[in-house]
């Protein structure tokens, strides 16, 4: 089954993931960020995962939505969309998707 076909088993994704760098600004670790969600997705939906990859430097303001890629095992990729639920720098999945 599609990996897409699968997403809403991955609705319950939430990462709490923050540090602070430069002057104070706070950003998504997209370290952690990257290691939940490959976790997250390998656990829900069953398929290996070969990586993922957020970018580095997104500020976190509640509401906003970024972009992570989902590598398969396969080469296939997805897009996974975040969005930033608060200011604590949790986020949840709002869909995965075939690559942009």
């Amino acid at each position: 089954m599609r990996f897409l076909c699968r997403c809403g088993a991955l609705g319950a994704l939430l990462v709490a993931a923050t540090f602070a760098v430069g002057c104070g600004d706070t950003v998504i670790d997209d370290v952690k960020t990257e290691e939940a969600i490959q976790h997250n997705l390998q656990k829900e939906v069953g398929s290996d995962v070969k990586s993922v990859d957020c970018p580095e430097d997104v500020s976190v303001e509640p509401k906003a939505s970024f972009d992570c890629t989902v590598t398969l095992a396969g080469g296939q990729r997805e897009t996974a969309e975040l969005r930033i639920i608060n200011e604590d720098a949790d986020v949840e999945l709002v869909r995965l998707s075939p690559d942009k």
